[in-house]
């Protein structure tokens, strides 16, 4: 060993233990952020017609709604909370700045309220209550499911959708309500298929009003 191997400086003990915990509490800070966001970690409240994405399809939603929001653009999670989640956890887990998108989550469920100022209070039966400082056109996207397959339900979201987005629409329904997505939101229906945690009785589909680029 030659005397420049003898002179390099080492960490005391107490100096180790402190560097080695620091960076045990900035990880476990760091899995608690991403655990929270998990898809599931709320659990579907069937009572509440809930039915949560797979992890993949939220993925694939998030990433096609990151993609048509632009740098920094803003994002509408209505009765879409996987979605809301993934954004989050890709935030946190991507540092790149495409990744870096603003997202909001209308949801009924107050269990959500827990994701703080991100959270909106929102009942389709009252499409446009809304705080006053959300704005019109405000959203470079909106990602919608609503929580009932009927027109009467589609109809009253379809006006929180046309509020809030300046105009790109990310639909997801049964396929049995194609004609109604058409009429209320302009949508057609693409070819990729999302996939829940439990399978659903109805073929669900998603609906786009501009061109895809991840959802084929």
């Amino acid at each position: 060993m030659s005397d420049s191997d003898d002179e390099v400086p080492q960490l005391s003990a107490a100096t180790l233990a402190a560097l080695q915990e620091f960076y045990a509490e900035k990880e476990a800070g760091h899995t608690t952020v991403n655990s929270s966001y998990t898809v599931g970690a709320i659990k579907e409240d069937w009572r509440m017609s809930q039915f949560w994405y797979s992890d993949e399809t939220a993925l694939r939603l998030a990433e096609e709604a990151i993609h048509h929001a632009g740098k920094r653009g803003r994002i509408a999670c209505i009765s879409a909370p996987s979605v809301y989640q993934k954004l989050k956890q890709l935030g946190s887990e991507r540092k790149d700045e495409s990744c870096q998108v603003s997202a909001v989550l209308f949801e009924f469920d107050q269990r959500f309220a827990a994701y703080g100022d991100e959270f909106i209070f929102y009942d389709y039966n009252n499409p446009l209550c809304l705080p006053e400082d959300v704005l019109p056109q405000s959203f470079d996207i909106v990602v919608v499911d609503p929580p009932y397959l009927s027109e009467e339900c589609l109809n009253k979201v379809a006006l929180t959708v046309k509020y809030l987005t300046k105009s790109k629409i990310l639909l997801c329904t049964g396929a049995i309500m194609e004609e109604h997505a058409e009429k209320h939101m302009g949508v057609k229906m693409c070819s990729y298929l999302p996939k829940h945690n439990h399978n659903l009785a109805n073929e669900f589909r998603c609906y786009v009003n501009y061109e895809l680029s991840l959802l084929t």
